[in-house]
């Protein structure tokens, strides 16, 4: 069974794997030649990694003090590890304002130039801890003010859609009402048309009976004219 410190150094040996893993992926989003799903994709992976580096930081902390009351250890390795940590956790700072950075640049791809991500990340390395927080804290003012840009951004198209929403309303309204002013004209044509019909059937039913009234007529008066000639 490992004693408490071999444990640690398990722990912290893992932990600077994770963290050299991480920085290998920042390198290779940095080649990425546009932001998309990809880059996106391989961006969320980054911050889930670096979320458990932290966590796993935050551990080692905690198991280092609590390691002299199980076993001892000399004031020499005590400070060495000390300085282990200290050193991963500047990486792990750098890194987290490196990420940050990242994230500004690809909003600022939507709302105006872009931004070297290599640039942000040489500027990053040569902060100590506290520059780095303070590092980070103007790169979440920048963050903000892109988010307050993108919030008026959106607000606008918003309007812009509730405008053009309301004009097709209005042109559907009228198309409706064209459709039904179609609707009663085709039905008064059609009345029309059968009223016509009618009164060419009446038409040529009178046109018939005095076809027939002449003819009689005529009949007659030739039966009247034979009868006074020959009698």
């Amino acid at each position: 069974m490992a004693s408490p410190s071999e444990s640690w150094m398990q722990e912290f040996n893992e932990a600077s794997k994770l963290g050299d893993e991480i920085s290998a992926m920042i390198s290779g989003k940095n080649s990425l030649p546009q932001p998309g799903p990809e880059t996106q994709r391989q961006f969320s992976a980054v911050r889930r990694k670096a979320t458990i580096l932290r966590t796993k930081l935050d551990i080692l902390k905690s198991l280092l003090s609590a390691l002299p009351s199980k076993q001892p250890i000399s004031a020499k390795e005590m400070n060495r590890r000390q300085e282990m940590l200290k050193n991963l956790s500047t990486k792990v700072n750098q890194m987290a304002a490196a990420l940050n950075m990242f994230s500004a640049a690809t909003r600022e791809n939507l709302l105006g130039p872009d931004s070297k991500t290599d640039d942000i990340i040489n500027r990053a390395s040569g902060f100590d801890n506290q520059g780095l927080v303070g590092f980070q804290r103007q790169i979440m003012r920048e963050q903000d003010e892109g988010l307050d840009k993108l919030e008026e951004t959106v607000i606008s198209t918003k309007h812009i859609a509730l405008a053009v929403n309301e004009e097709l309303t209005l042109h559907t309204r009228l198309l409706d009402d064209l459709d039904e002013h179609v609707d009663v004209t085709n039905s008064r044509l059609q009345r029309v048309q059968k009223n016509l019909a009618f009164l060419n059937k009446r038409t040529k039913g009178g046109c018939a009976c005095w076809v027939f009234l002449v003819i009689a007529i005529v009949i007659l008066i030739v039966v009247v004219w034979i009868l006074i000639k020959y009698l």
